[in-house]
């Protein structure tokens, strides 16, 4: 909203230096400031509250032994999250924008479902928080709504059904009709996966933050005609605005890592992981990279996989056999890291280099085509 203020004042008094608030870098440099500041000072004040209201983490019996020590640890962290990138994005970003409203309302949506797994979790004491069907019913008709919003609007209308195929030069692929599916599947999936990662201090917020990095640069190069055809990538017009929304989530996620990082003073919860996750495959779904999602998000493609694995090998060798079976000591797979004697931070940092690598991949892949 301040953007649309400075450019009020540009447009009628022209006052020197003002031109400056035109610029995409500028303000997402100001997003990620503010959304940083907000996280930094909003914390201890939230984590305050969740102690003084007993909204503590409870641990699981199946999970990790080395975990009963986290139990009562502050949750619902990620309304932190949240508050620190809407604020921003309402600030600096130009929110007439399609693409910042799609983003926007999809990570508030799905932090909405997650905050209310959380609260049926831990407050209504409910083990299961929100039955899966109603949690994935949230996702489906977050998809059906980016889907046929990006489908069916003249905006979107050059290349809507199609993808940038990574590593091949002059092509991309056409979901056509099955355009809308895809999507709903995406974002099922991107939020889910970020759902399962988010099980050691500091995993999921950090390795959003690396992808979300390699995002910003995505979202910047799509939405400017120049490097757009350096690259041989779609030039989609406006795009670069998501810049500013990645930004404040980058300064959000910095911020909220201050407290989550070993040993965490707070946990994101659903309400945060969710949300993360649908943010990042809308993102992706909108600049036109969802093929690069298993290679950017190699790290939430792993974990869930393991869990895939893990359980149909178990259901199949109970079957066959009479005893269940297991691939992995325990599934997500950073708790087989864990049984094995890899001590959290250690595998953190390792999952923190691996998804920098699968990041510089990533970026790599626009040229090596």
């Amino acid at each position: 909203m301040i953007y649309y203020l400075l450019e009020y004042i540009n447009k009628v008094f022209s006052p020197p230096g003002f031109n400056v608030f035109r610029y995409l870098s500028f303000r997402s440099a100001l997003a990620a400031i503010t959304g940083l500041f907000l996280s930094v000072y909003l914390g201890p004040k939230l984590i305050a509250f969740l102690k003084k209201k007993q909204i503590g983490e409870t641990i699981r019996e199946e999970g990790p032994q080395s975990h009963k020590s986290k139990a009562g640890t502050p949750t619902m962290g990620g309304i932190i999250i949240i508050i620190s990138v809407v604020v921003p994005v309402l600030l600096w970003a130009d929110i007439a924008s399609t693409y910042i409203i799609l983003v926007l309302v999809g990570t508030v949506l799905l932090s909405i479902v997650g905050f209310i797994d959380d609260y049926l979790k831990v407050v209504a004491k409910y083990p299961d928080g929100l039955i899966a069907r109603y949690k994935l019913l949230g996702q489906i008709l977050l998809g059906l709504l980016v889907g046929s919003v990006v489908y069916f609007s003249p905006e979107f209308s050059a290349y809507a059904t199609e993808t940038t195929l990574p590593f091949f030069k002059n092509l991309n692929l056409d979901f056509s009709y099955l355009y809308i599916p895809a999507v709903v599947f995406i974002i099922t999936a991107t939020s889910n996966a970020v759902n399962l990662t988010d099980g050691l201090d500091g995993l999921a917020i950090g390795t959003i933050v690396i992808v979300m990095l390699a995002l910003g640069i995505m979202s910047y190069v799509s939405g400017h005609i120049f490097y757009a055809d350096y690259l041989n990538i779609i030039y989609l017009p406006g795009s670069g605005e998501l810049t500013v929304f990645i930004a404040a989530l980058i300064g959000a996620g910095l911020g909220f890592l201050w407290f989550n990082f070993y040993p965490a003073q707070v946990f994101m919860g659903d309400t945060g992981s969710l949300a993360l996750g649908g943010a990042f495959g809308i993102m992706a779904i909108l600049i036109k990279k969802e093929l690069l999602i298993p290679i950017l998000g190699g790290v939430f493609f792993l974990e869930t996989v393991s869990v895939i694995i893990q359980r149909l090998y178990f259901k199949y060798t109970k079957k066959k056999y009479g005893e269940g079976k297991r691939v992995f000591k325990m599934a997500p797979i950073h708790h087989h890291f864990e049984q094995i004697g890899w001590a959290e931070p250690k595998i953190v940092i390792r999952f923190y280099i691996i998804t920098i690598i699968l990041a510089i991949i990533s970026l790599a892949s626009f040229k090596v085509r």
